[in-house]
């Protein structure tokens, strides 16, 4: 019998174990795809630490997901054997509430979500619904490490900058990890100006930031060197609400990207007077993903990753929580045996 592996996560602050398992037969409508790579986000994180109340336990983490198809399901159009494609956080919706109706599906009553409420990528193989696959272009199915950030960090980063608006033409970025990195590039292909701020005294992620696109790039407490239009927020952290408030000008506006954060401490009302705004980003859409990803096409970006085996998701994750990644770690599943009867290999890849 041919068998799956993949990185469970039992229970909320648990650790990832590893699970031999009957390769599934796709439902109607659905895929089953041999993971090329995955890449691991900060809602992972979240995930792991209990902090998302919408997850299910026992799950497999996972939700920027390169794949190629190995089994189609019964009704499934659109795609075929052996194309590869990407299986992003948004995984189902119920397509008859309001919001779906609305083509606000990122804000569906009953949505499924990709690592979270259905199993993801930290596997050798994920199901997945057909529709809400992304299809990718050649150059981006070549490169499946590359690639998989796109599906998260970078889905998200675009739908944070298109919330920041188009007439906003000076940026202020807080938190340079795998989200902020690409979304640079594409903010200054567009002639805006982009401000960075990093963890205080991150040095070499202020360098970073700079070969990224930005003009200029500080710790998250300074001031930056003119007023922002827009300031979007990729770190987690409440207490940056008021500090980028500071930043903004007048009818400035502070998007936050997060799909958790700490809690926003308390700040006087001046902050938020002359018309400033705050707004949050929930989820994304499969119309965002199409967008991206033909934006990306057009401009390939710089995209920085680490790639580790999947069986050093631990080891990924505790690099993502401590701030050691310059950009974002990427799984390959292709280190350990994908049938049943393989072993892992002796020598693992390690993170390069």
């Amino acid at each position: 019998m041919e068998t799956m592996q993949a990185m469970v996560l039992e229970s909320p602050r648990g650790p990832l174990r590893l699970q031999q398992r009957p390769l599934p037969n796709p439902p109607p409508g659905e895929v089953c795809l041999r993971v090329l790579a995955c890449a691991v986000c900060r809602t992972d994180l979240h995930l792991i630490d209990g902090e998302l109340p919408q997850a299910r336990y026992p799950i497999v983490p996972g939700h920027e997901i390169v794949g190629a198809v190995q089994a189609l399901g019964a009704g499934v159009e659109g795609l075929k054997h052996g194309q590869i494609v990407g299986v992003p956080w948004l995984g189902g919706t119920c397509c008859r509430c309001r919001y779906c109706l609305e083509d606000k599906e990122n804000l569906c009553d009953t949505p499924q979500f990709t690592g979270c409420t259905r199993d993801g990528g930290f596997a050798t193989h994920v199901l997945a619904h057909a529709a809400y696959c992304l299809p990718l272009s050649a150059a981006q199915a070549a490169d499946p490490t590359q690639t998989a950030p796109l599906l998260c960090a970078g889905l998200i980063g675009w739908r944070v900058l298109r919330a920041a608006g188009q007439d906003a033409r000076t940026l202020g970025l807080y938190g340079f990890g795998a989200a902020a990195h690409l979304i640079s590039q594409v903010a200054a292909a567009q002639g805006r100006r982009v401000f960075a701020f990093t963890r205080p005294g991150d040095l070499a992620g202020q360098e970073f930031a700079r070969a990224m696109g930005a003009a200029w790039a500080g710790d998250a407490g300074d001031q930056p060197p003119e007023p922002l239009d827009a300031a979007l927020l990729f770190a987690p952290v409440g207490e940056l609400v008021p500090q980028a408030l500071k930043a903004v000008r007048k009818g400035g506006r502070v998007v936050c990207g997060g799909i958790h954060m700490s809690d926003i401490p308390s700040f006087p009302y001046r902050l938020l007077w002359e018309e400033r705004q705050i707004l949050s980003i929930a989820n994304l859409t499969r119309r965002d993903g199409l967008d991206f990803l033909a934006v990306v096409d057009a401009m390939p970006l710089k995209v920085r990753t680490t790639p580790y085996p999947l069986t050093d998701a631990e080891a990924a994750l505790s690099a993502l929580r401590s701030g050691a990644l310059s950009g974002a770690a990427v799984l390959i599943p292709s280190s350990i045996a994908l049938s049943s009867g393989g072993s892992a290999p002796t020598s693992p890849p390690r993170p390069g």
